[in-house]
């Protein structure tokens, strides 16, 4: 389960930071399709991993793709954060008051992040027993972290 998840992950960090452009090449197009698998196979990675009856999945299904189009949106906030402090970590030091802006972006994603997990198991808590919502938190952490960990690699400290 660790290769799957260390492979679900770096294609989830690839994703998360490729950003759409207005014009579509060729290569976009092979972008869109990998955006699709790695959805395509983040989805059956959960259904293999939740046991959820007819009706359970009739009821969660809808819940988790309106979750996961939150998540899109929220990954393209983290994209333009990170490109933030990368193009002020590349001038050199990185002035206080950047410092001080990119401290308040960060903590406001993480707790719009909190917000969201909070609201979400509370409606697929009415869909699901407490136990497979439980399951489900666990899936989208453990993905979510090996997420974090590709980019926190990534990311050199500010200086």
């Amino acid at each position: 389960m660790k290769s799957i998840l260390t492979s679900l992950g770096v294609f989830l960090a690839f994703f998360m930071l490729a950003t759409p452009v207005m014009a579509q090449t060729a290569q976009d197009v092979d972008m869109d399709l990998l955006a699709a698998k790695i959805k395509a196979d983040k989805k059956l990675f959960v259904s293999m991993n939740m046991d959820l009856t007819e009706q359970e999945g009739k009821d969660f299904w809808p819940l988790y793709d309106m979750y996961q189009k939150e998540l899109e949106i929220k990954n393209e906030q983290l994209a333009l954060l990170i490109s933030e402090y990368a193009e002020a970590y590349n001038k050199g030091p990185v002035a206080n008051d950047i410092a001080a802006k990119l401290i308040k972006e960060s903590l406001s994603y993480e707790a719009g992040e909190l917000k969201r997990k909070i609201a979400y198991m509370a409606k697929i808590g009415k869909v699901l027993p407490a136990h497979k919502v439980a399951r489900y938190l666990q899936i989208e952490n453990k993905i979510r972290a090996v997420l974090k960990f590709e980019l926190a690699q990534g990311i050199p400290l500010m200086h």
